[in-house]
């Protein structure tokens, strides 16, 4: 109901920028706190500023420019893939969870103008990569070896997938059937021509659309983090001398 009068009295483009604003000072007033308790640690601004710029944009740029977004023939036409948790995952993996969340916040707000969801599907994204990065972050600020790497992705790789489906399930799709006044018809008909499998909005649904798009996704975004990660490291440590222990992760050549 309240959604319905918000849905009437203003457009899309008005919530969009109020939710941003909103976001805006949410993050500044969450920034300041947080270096407050990191004075102990020698927290910087301006290292913080830079990572979180840096990363901030290269995950901007995966999300919003369509050219780096795909479509793949299974998936109806209001899904697509796109990988702009590979900055997340690196700016997790080289200076922690905290800055890994706010690279995240950044590109869901660049994108919050552009929503035509209301900004629903905007925040969707941002709870999926969130449950998607950040478990990982922990694990590897925990266990910084090859070994944290990997149960770090594993960890991350199946809690997203599980986030991913209840969500399209009990708050995605119905926004978009109550809200939005998508008839349920009309979402079944787009999913059912992509893939003939999917009989119903349920189960269907998830298991043939919902799980083996983010199967895919997740897999191909794993498969970059560590290749880019392996490769550039050292490069993003060179504020300070870089520890063996912390150095030792992707570094470690297979044998």
């Amino acid at each position: 109901m309240v959604l319905t009068e918000v849905q009437e009295g203003l457009t899309r483009e008005q919530v969009s920028w109020i939710v941003l604003g909103a976001s805006l000072v949410a993050t500044i007033v969450f920034v300041i706190l947080y270096s407050k308790y990191m004075k102990k640690k020698e927290f910087s601004w301006a290292r913080f500023a830079a990572r979180v710029a840096i990363f901030g944009a290269l995950s901007s740029i995966l999300y919003v420019v369509p050219v780096f977004q795909l479509k793949l023939p299974f998936l109806p036409a209001f899904m697509e893939l796109h990988f702009d948790e590979v900055p997340a995952f690196i700016a997790g993996y080289a200076y922690g969870p905290f800055t890994a969340f706010i690279v995240i916040f950044i590109k869901t707000l660049i994108k919050l103008p552009f929503s035509g969801t209301f900004c629903v599907g905007e925040l969707a994204d941002l709870i999926f990569s969130s449950a998607f990065v950040l478990p990982a972050a922990f694990i590897y600020k925990k266990v910084r070896n090859l070994k944290g790497v990997f149960i770090g992705f594993g960890v991350s790789f199946v809690l997203q997938i599980i986030v991913a489906s209840l969500m399209n399930v009990y708050a995605i799709l119905p926004f978009y059937m109550q809200v939005m006044n998508y008839p349920y018809d009309v979402i079944m008909d787009m999913c059912s021509k992509a893939n003939p499998l999917v009989k119903n909005l349920d189960i269907d649904y998830v298991m043939f659309i919902v799980v083996p798009m983010n199967i895919i996704k997740n897999a191909i975004v794993l498969v970059l983090t560590y290749f880019v990660y392996r490769g550039i490291h050292k490069t993003l440590r060179w504020e300070k001398p870089v520890q063996k222990e912390e150095s030792e992760v992707i570094d470690v050549e297979a044998k």
